[in-house]
């Protein structure tokens, strides 16, 4: 089932609220780029969707060791901006394995995939999030997109660079932190995901059908409460 055009109406005035904390502490990105080839990786599944995930990159962690990397520029390089979390993507969950690269003839342009990038500081990773995810979901990328952004501007933000100071950091820490900032929330929602060292990778938040708030299995919820946690600030 593809989200309709009712359906963002519907979405847009569910989470129409007070302006969100940008995650972007500077942003300087082109107005139109060149969209690069989305290579599919792995089977067409076209199964119904029961509900979707929205997952949250800490941007710090990710660019540590790749300033200097020509593919990560746009995100890691610090000439195009500062960020703290970024938009990874939107992706349609189902109970028989999750839907992905559905055929598609439509393709982001230069600038749809421009409009995106000081939420997701990437061209390949915008490409890639449509053809693997959002055909599944949309019709066409500008909507995807749009669906994207009404749930990414509906969330207020913690201030992770002060809680990352905090002594005998938790996941759970972490993941109460967000919900205490977003009414509607609870903690059952919210994935928190650390690397094999315990530093802060992503946030993973559940949606049901309907994009109300629901409960993450247990793939989606990454460490436990009392997991010991880090968040890397980049400095």
């Amino acid at each position: 089932m593809r989200i309709s055009a009712a359906g963002i109406v519907w979405l847009a005035a569910l989470f129409t609220t007070g302006a969100a904390q940008a995650q972007s502490y500077q942003c300087r990105m082109p107005r139109a780029v060149t969209p690069p080839f989305a290579e599919r990786e792995g089977p067409i599944r076209q199964t119904p969707v029961s509900g979707y995930t929205m997952a949250l990159s800490w941007s710090p962690e990710y660019c540590r060791g790749r300033e200097s990397s020509r593919a990560q520029a746009l995100q890691c390089s610090g000439r195009h901006g500062r960020f703290g979390f970024v938009l990874h993507g939107l992706w349609p969950d189902s109970e028989r394995g999750w839907p992905q690269w559905c055929p598609t003839q439509q393709h982001p342009t230069g600038i749809d995939v421009a409009r995106q990038l000081c939420v997701s500081p990437s061209t390949s990773l915008v490409v890639h999030q449509w053809a693997k995810h959002g055909s599944c979901m949309t019709r066409r990328p500008a909507t995807y997109y749009k669906v994207a952004n009404i749930l990414w501007n509906s969330y207020r933000w913690p201030d992770y660079d002060r809680i990352s100071r905090q002594d005998g950091l938790t996941a759970g820490e972490i993941r109460k932190a967000f919900v205490d900032a977003n009414p509607g929330w609870t903690s059952a929602g919210v994935g928190v995901h650390l690397n094999q060292r315990g530093w802060l990778e992503e946030l993973r938040l559940c949606y049901d059908r309907r994009f109300r708030p629901s409960r993450c299995d247990r793939s989606r919820m990454g460490a436990k409460d009392d997991a010991k946690a880090k968040i890397w600030r980049g400095l």
